[in-house]
C-alpha cells in the first residue's frame, strides 16, 4: 500500500517539530542543571511545567548522553524521594584569561565548579602564540591527569573582541592588534573556541551564580594589573553597541588634566583608580590575594590618602555610569572590591550624592561572590554555550 504524498510530508513536518521540541526541552534542563548545579526530578517539573513522564524521558537521555548523572537519596521518611540529577563531574571547559603579568588558566566544570587552575606568571607582556602555548601545555597535562571530556575553550581578554570570527581587535595593554587568538588557541588545543572581553565574562559569570544572581541590569567594575575591565547587563543581555565594543567603563573620563593612559587618551578612570598607583603609595608590591589585608597593614599617611582620592573617584565614575544605566547592583571585582572593603561607608554615601535622584534609593553595590574565579568562570561559559543550547548536538 502506497502512503500518500500529503499524508507523507505531513508526517514528516510532525516528526521535525516533535524532534526541535524535544531538543528545545533537553536545552532547558541541561541549563536548569548546569545553572543550579543540581536539581531534583520534580524541581525540574516545576521549573519547566513539563509533565513528570516528560521529565524522566528527557532526563534519561541526558544521563544516556553522559551529561548528567541522577542520584536516588535516601530518607527515613515516608514516600520515594524526587531523585537528584547533576552535572556529570567529568565534563569540562578550558577557560584562559591572558593579562600584563600573567595568563590564567582553568578547568571549570558544569555547575561553575573550578577543578583545576593555574596562574602562569611571565616576564614580559604575552603574545597571542604566547597564549596558545601555554594553553596547550595546560590542557595537555590536565587532559592526561584527570580524564576529563573537555566541550571546548573560552578566553575572556582584557581588550576589544570581535565575537565573530574570535579576533581581538585592539588590546592596549597586551600590545595586541587585530590578534585572531581564537584561531591560534583553537588550533594549539584541538578544541572548538570562543573569545569574550574578560570584564563580560566576569559579567555573564556575577550574573548566573555570584552576587548579581537573578538581576537583569547590573554593572560590573573589575580592577586587575591591566586597568579597569567594565561591562553592562541591560534587561538581562550584554550590553555590546554597534561594534560589540561597548562598555569601555574604565576609559570614560575622570580627570581630563590626569596621567596618560595606555589607550591615547589622558584621565581615564583606569588612570586615576589604579593598582600600580596604591603599590607606590605602600612603597612596594601589594599581596594580590588579600589586597585588603596587606593594605591595612602597610597603612600610612600617604598611602590613607591614596586609598581616599581613589575611593573618591571611583564613587563619582560608579555615580555618572548609575546616572546613566540605571542598574539594581553595582558588582565590584579585583583590586575595586578592596577599596570597596576599606572605603565601603565612603563610596556608597558619594555614589548616593553624585547619582542623578532617585536612581540610587534601591541600588546595591556589592563585592564581586566568586572573588577571583568570575573571570574564567564566565570564559568557560563561552565554552559550555553550545552544549546548553543543544545538549546532544555537541
Amino acid at each position: 500500500m502506497t502512503t500518500p504524498v500529503g499524508t507523507a510530508r505531513a508526517g514528516t513536518a510532525l516528526g521535525s517539530r516533535n524532534e526541535a521540541t524535544r531538543r528545545h526541552n533537553l536545552a532547558a534542563l541541561m541549563t536548569l542543571v548546569h545553572r543550579a548545579d543540581g536539581l531534583s526530578r520534580s524541581e525540574l517539573t516545576r521549573a519547566t511545567g513539563l509533565n513528570r513522564s516528560t521529565i524522566g524521558a528527557l532526563v534519561g537521555d541526558l544521563v544516556d548522553a553522559g551529561l548528567v548523572t541522577e542520584e536516588h537519596p535516601e530518607t527515613t521518611t515516608v514516600g520515594r524521594p524526587s531523585p537528584m540529577v547533576r552535572p556529570h563531574r567529568d565534563v569540562v571547559a578550558l577557560a584562559i584569561n591572558p593579562d600584563v603579568d600573567a595568563v590564567s588558566l582553568a578547568l571549570v566544570g558544569l555547575g561553575h565548579r573550578v577543578l583545576e587552575r593555574r596562574r602562569i606568571p611571565v616576564a614580559q607582556v604575552p603574545s597571542p602564540e604566547d597564549v596558545a602555548r601555554l594553553a596547550a601545555e595546560a590542557w595537555d597535562a590536565w587532559s592526561a591527569d584527570l580524564g576529563v571530556r573537555c566541550v571546548g575553550a573560552g578566553i575572556a581578554v582584557p581588550g576589544l573582541v570581535r565575537m565573530a570570527d574570535a579576533v581581538v581587535a585592539r588590546a592596549p595593554h597586551l600590545l595586541w592588534r587585530d590578534a585572531p587568538v581564537g584561531e591560534l588557541v583553537e588550533r594549539a588545543v584541538a578544541l572548538p573556541t570562543a573569545v569574550d572581553n574578560d570584564a563580560n565574562a566576569g559579567l555573564l559569570a556575577e550574573q548566573l551564580f555570584g552576587a548579581a544572581a537573578g538581576e537583569t541590569d547590573v554593572i560590573y567594575l573589575n580592577g586587575s594589573t591591566s586597568g579597569i575591565g567594565g561591562a553592562v547587563g541591560v534587561g538581562g543581555m550584554v550590553l555590546r553597541g554597534a561594534d560589540g565594543f561597548a562598555a569601555e567603563l574604565g576609559h570614560t573620563l575622570a580627570d581630563r588634566d590626569g596621567p596618560p593612559c595606555h589607550c591615547g587618551r589622558r584621565g581615564c578612570l583606569e588612570t586615576e583608580v589604579n593598582l600600580q598607583r596604591l603599590e607606590t603609595a605602600a612603597g612596594g608590591p601589594l599581596e594580590h590575594a588579600d589586597l585588603a589585608g596587606s593594605l591595612r597593614s602597610l597603612a600610612s599617611p600617604a598611602l590613607e590618602a591614596e586609598i581616599d582620592r581613589q575611593a573618591d573617584v571611583l564613587a563619582r565614575g560608579i555615580a555618572n555610569l548609575v546616572s546613566a544605566f540605571n542598574p539594581r547592583v553595582v558588582i565590584l571585582g579585583g583590586f575595586l572590591s578592596a577599596l570597596l572593603s576599606l572605603r565601603d561607608e565612603a563610596i556608597r554615601e558619594q555614589v548616593a550624592a553624585h547619582t542623578f535622584a532617585p536612581l540610587a534609593d534601591a541600588l546595591r553595590i556589592e563585592s564581586a561572590a566568586l572573588v577571583d574565579n568570575q573571570v574564567l568562570v564566565g570564559a568557560a561559559e563561552l565554552a559550555f554555550a553550545g552544549l546548553l543550547a543543544d545538549p546532544l548536538g555537541v
